[in-house]
């Protein structure tokens, strides 16, 4: 592996690389910058009607009675969608990923859980038309007490805000996801020191410059050609098809040019109301997230609390890590389940540590619900591990690169999950970044390798 490093180095003193430690230019730059490009909601179609959603006001609360003889009045309605309209309402984004059960629906029945969550769809001939009605549809609720941290949600006391009666997700019988190796209880009594911190992430909008949106287009033989800056054409259209009750065949996603996504537009929330709009009316319907919708409504990275202990032997190897981890899934799960699975697989992140507990909990509170964000289920975990190295390194009097270093893992050694390390280069990255900043490691440190051991 050092020798693939010196390769790589000489290669770049020797300008040889075509694209590796080079800057290239973008091929779609020019019509980005310069306006040209077409993103979704700059399509148009003859007859277009236009989506306005009216939206809960409440954190939690029961809907006792929606009033539509207003919006229904206004010039320039169509058709007003409840969920009485929807085939099989429930979003089915955790059956596709071999999890489940389908717990949120399309739109809302008989109760809300956050503020924003979806009560009735206005289609009508302009955007204003369906933003005014959208305003004056009335909603009678009987507000309950909501639940916005992960911490009072798991308390005892604490009313559940999910049908199945508690306010955790259940893994296949258990409401948390657990990893264990070794005799972590024993090896904090034998560790020269305790390190014990708590770290907490607020939700993260991934504010793409490009809103949500869909376009929904009747075409001949009962098909609808549905062009959507998703970032995952298949998986809008497995589950558009599954909430619609239609056969895959009729459904065609056109993707296209994504103005930011970052893994916020794999959630399936705009599709399935344009389609059904262009069912019931046999128009072209397009349904564009407003800017305010988008921060309001959108799938944010998921909050977490993190709370590391570590034990530590005298001359600084970690001998005990225990993790526990809230995971806030919002109102609903989306992805979440799944992102917690990867933060409880992912500890205690790339170091060998021989005795290591982790319980991750996904905790459902009255907030929108959280979704995919780039590494979600591993980026904030290793922000908290990070800086619990740090931590670990200046009370020790240590020099961080050279604890890293110490306690990094390398090739042949045994993950916490029971997995074996293959293919590492943590060892070789720490000593790249070393020398590429001009900090001197000790000879020792300078020797080690990932795939060899002294």
């Amino acid at each position: 592996m050092a020798q693939i490093r010196e390769d790589v180095f000489a290669a770049e003193r020797a300008g040889s690389f075509q694209a590796v430690c080079r800057a290239l230019p973008r091929i779609d730059a020019h019509s980005h910058v310069t306006g040209a490009t077409r993103y979704c909601a700059d399509r148009t179609f003859p007859g277009l009607l236009h989506v306005g959603m009216a939206r809960s006001d409440r954190h939690h609360a029961l809907i006792r009675h929606v009033d539509l003889s207003a919006a229904q009045a206004v010039k320039g309605v169509v058709r007003i969608l409840t969920h009485q309209d929807v085939p099989n309402n429930w979003y089915t984004i955790l059956k596709l990923i071999g999890m489940g059960p389908d717990e949120e629906p399309v739109l809302a029945e008989d109760r809300v859980l956050y503020r924003g969550e979806p009560i009735s769809a206005i289609l009508a001939e302009s955007e204003a038309a369906a933003r005014e009605a959208a305003a004056k549809v009335k909603v009678e609720y009987e507000e309950l007490p909501p639940v916005l941290d992960v911490e009072v949600a798991i308390l005892p006391g604490t009313s559940p805000i999910k049908p199945h009666g508690s306010n955790l997700f259940i893994y296949e019988g258990r409401d948390h996801f657990h990893v264990h190796c070794g005799d972590t209880e024993a090896a904090f009594r034998e560790a020269g020191h305790i390190f014990e911190h708590t770290y907490q992430s607020s939700p993260i909008e991934h504010a793409p410059v490009e809103t949500t949106g869909a376009i929904a287009v009747p075409e001949s033989g009962g098909r609808y050609t549905i062009h959507s800056n998703t970032q995952a054409a298949f998986f809008t259209l497995d589950n558009a098809a599954l909430i619609l009750g239609l056969p895959f065949r009729q459904l065609r996603v056109v993707g296209g040019t994504v103005g930011g996504g970052f893994g916020g537009k794999v959630d399936v929330i705009v599709e399935p109301i344009a389609i059904l709009g262009a069912m019931l009316t046999g128009r072209s319907v397009k349904y564009v997230f407003s800017r305010e919708e988008e921060m309001q409504v959108s799938s944010p990275r998921a909050a977490e609390r993190i709370r590391i202990k570590d034990g530590v032997a005298a001359d600084g190897r970690i001998i005990a890590r225990d993790v526990r981890i809230l995971v806030d899934a919002g109102a609903y799960s989306r992805h979440s389940p799944y992102g917690t699975i990867k933060a409880a697989a992912h500890m205690p992140g790339p170091y060998t540590v021989p005795n290591v507990t982790i319980n991750a909990w996904c905790v459902y509170t009255n907030r929108t619900p959280s979704s995919a964000m780039r590494g979600f289920g591993v980026t904030i975990g290793d922000f908290a591990l990070e800086v619990q190295m740090d931590r670990i390194a200046r009370r020790l009097g240590r020099d961080p690169f050279e604890l890293r270093l110490q306690n990094a893992y390398r090739d042949g050694d045994l993950k916490a999950h029971r997995k074996t390390v293959e293919g590492a280069a943590l060892v070789e990255v720490i000593q790249a970044a070393a020398e590429r900043i001009g900090h001197a490691l000790s000879p020792e440190y300078r020797a080690m390798s990932s795939s060899q051991r002294t």
